[in-house]
């Protein structure tokens, strides 16, 4: 891949466009990664990182380390999780996210900030740029994750924002239903593909010695997140999980960390006790990293759990998933997804429906719903050219189904 360096095409500094990335999980950062690269060497743009959230966790494994050995400096850090996470304790988060998010942009001044997702991290970092007069660019808008309060979060992104870079049509449509100006709203698919097509992944055996992880000839990946609009607590659903997962002894399992939404720790801390019970048979990570991720999800046969990821990057490697409850009810899904009850026995069946040969045959001619792996450079090249006078200025628009033609 080519590298462009604006100094060869002598760019002025003060022509130069700031985007100022915010990223505050190794989820987020695993769809930015090729966002932040093409900003990066743009001639006409200069990169800004701020990480915050999960990154600068030591409990999540300070991915920050993750995003400075990919060669990225960081311009500014906020720190905002508190070591809880409880209901008021997020709600605290938030608000220590404002305060900090305000400091940061009051120093880096970004010309736009861009923010990935539905995480309470991106809109604290949104909330402190609407004051500041920042024009806000998001990606991921007008999608549907009914079970969590991640749905709210979006689409209030949505409405904070000033640019918009939709995975697929309907979710334009949506966004465009929320009252966004049409010639605002782009769809160039899910830049988390880009690693499909751009990203070398590692072989099963480089896989196996940088994870500690032996591979057999079954092998499940599970990614179980807090359903944080459900009236129940996660004991019941991930019980339900680890008791499906003993019908299968001879498979290898590995887990990866629950994120720090609400009753996050309890998830945790069952899954613990069962892989300490099951030495042999499961590993627990706190972070795989967006390579060792991707090569987990070509090297092993099937993912269980509530995670995007099962919707959005398992379907471009074939790999059957099981998607568990209502996290990511208002998805598209690609054929390889297979919905499921947070029940034993609904959840043994999936996994023997997915593990079957003639199942995953049956995928070879999939197409995975949220593009192609080029969203990157069409996201950026937006992002340079679009003109940014009187951008602040939102009219609502209102519905015309002449809009989606």
């Amino acid at each position: 891949m080519a590298v462009w360096n604006h100094r060869l095409f002598n760019t002025k500094e003060e022509d130069m466009r700031t985007i100022c990335v915010v990223t505050g999980s190794r989820a987020e950062y695993g769809h930015l990664y090729w966002v932040m690269r093409e900003i990066r060497d743009h001639p006409q743009l200069r990169l800004q990182v701020v990480v915050t959230g999960m990154h600068v966790s030591p409990e999540f494994g300070m991915t920050i380390r993750e995003i400075e050995r990919d060669g990225f400096a960081i311009d500014g850090r906020v720190e905002m999780l508190l070591s809880a996470d409880s209901p008021v304790a997020i709600a605290k988060s938030l608000g220590l996210g404002v305060i900090g998010f305000a400091d940061v942009l009051d120093r880096l001044r970004p010309d736009l900030l861009l923010v990935l997702g539905d995480r309470f991290e991106a809109l604290a970092a949104v909330a402190a740029a609407l004051p500041a007069r920042i024009p806000v660019a998001h990606i991921h808008g007008g999608e549907g994750s009914e079970g969590v309060m991640d749905e709210a979060i979006r689409h209030t992104l949505t409405k904070m924002s000033h640019l918009h870079f939709t995975a697929a049509a309907p979710y334009r449509q949506r966004v465009i239903q929320l009252g966004e100006d049409p010639g605002r709203v782009f769809v160039v698919g899910t830049p988390g593909l880009d690693h499909v097509t751009r990203t070398p992944l590692l072989d099963r055996e480089t896989w196996q010695q940088e994870t500690g992880f032996q591979l057999g000839s079954t092998n499940i990946l599970v990614t179980y997140h807090p359903v944080t609009l459900s009236t129940e607590g996660p004991e019941t659903a991930i019980d339900a999980i680890l008791t499906a997962l003993e019908t299968f002894p001879e498979a290898r399992i590995l887990f990866t960390r629950a994120n720090a939404d609400t009753a996050g720790r309890v998830i945790q801390e069952r899954i613990d006790a069962w892989v300490a019970a099951h030495p042999r048979q499961a590993m627990t990570v706190t972070s795989l990293g967006t390579v060792r991720y991707l090569s987990a999800l070509r090297h092993m046969e099937i993912m269980l759990g509530n995670s995007s990821s099962a919707l959005i990057e398992a379907p471009c490697f074939g790999m059957p998933a099981i998607n568990l409850g209502d996290r990511q009810r208002g998805r598209l899904r690609a054929p390889s997804v297979i919905d499921c009850a947070e029940d034993t026995l609904a959840i043994v069946q999936a996994l023997r429906r997915g593990l079957d040969p003639a199942f995953r045959q049956g995928l070879e001619a999939m197409v995975p719903p949220y593009g192609q792996g080029d969203a990157a450079r069409r996201i950026v090249a937006t992002l340079a050219d679009f003109p940014l006078a009187g951008i602040l200025k939102k009219q609502f628009h209102d519905f015309n189904p002449g809009d989606f033609a």
